[in-house]
């Protein structure tokens, strides 16, 4: 599933293709904002942790989830 993340003061997004869920990726989103931690913690597919100051968010955006494409059809 691919999470945008708008960040205060940065020119760019942060993009990541995250192997959890919706509801899982909202309720961190939740926490974070609502106070219980000073740091956003996401984990993309390849295991890295993506870290941002919740002070900083501008905006949190959830994708849909994607299907893998296997084999060599025309786009």
């Amino acid at each position: 599933m691919e999470v945008k993340i708008g960040v205060q003061h940065a020119p760019r997004e942060i993009v990541l293709e995250s192997g959890q869920s919706a509801e899982e990726v909202e309720r961190v989103v939740s926490e974070a904002l609502a106070g219980k931690s000073q740091l956003l913690s996401l984990v993309d597919e390849h295991g890295r942790k993506v870290l941002v100051p919740t002070e900083r968010l501008a905006y949190v955006e959830i994708g849909e989830p994607t299907p893998r494409k296997v084999g060599f059809g025309a786009l």
